[in-house]
């Protein structure tokens, strides 16, 4: 018997949603690997946890289906609460309330990504390494500032765009 496909952890919460993902910090030679679909920002390799996951089973899984690639995590380094309004079609114009666990990935010798997902409404993702000074938006923002080196505790962010 196949198993059911288990519910992201994105809910309606009133007349917005409350969002619970994953996000995985990957570098290589001072770049990092972003993820890019039709908008004109990059953001995190990474999505949603699914209802029975653990935050590290769910970055694992993403990296995984994002990247083609199983790596390890290394260790949790950021937990960013966002508010923010929707650009999808799915959410555009719903205020957003998300809570982000971010995680440092043990990147394999010889790491070759190859994407083949897609966004939640179906838009197909792309995989780009950039510089830190890339002129486009990255979320998150404190990304930029990752490849040269990470504190030693855990960093917490709040950001509100509404």
């Amino acid at each position: 018997m196949k198993e059911k496909t288990k519910p992201d952890m994105c809910v309606p919460c009133g007349d917005g949603l409350l969002n619970i993902r994953v996000g995985a910090l990957i570098t290589r030679d001072g770049k990092l690997l972003m993820v890019q679909s039709g908008h004109d920002y990059l953001y995190s390799v990474g999505g949603r946890i699914k209802m029975g996951e653990t935050a590290q089973e769910a970055v694992v899984r993403e990296v995984l289906e994002e990247t083609g690639v199983k790596m390890s995590v290394r260790r949790l380094i950021a937990v960013h609460e966002n508010y923010f309004y929707g650009d999808m079609p799915s959410n555009q114009g719903k205020p957003v309330y998300e809570i982000s666990f971010y995680f440092q990935m043990d990147v394999p010798d010889g790491f070759m990504p190859v994407c083949g997902s897609v966004t939640a409404d179906g838009e197909k993702e792309y995989l780009r390494w950039v510089s830190p000074d890339t002129p486009m938006t990255v979320y998150p923002d404190f990304f930029r500032q990752m490849t040269v080196g990470l504190p030693d505790s855990v960093l917490f962010f709040t950001t509100d765009e509404r």
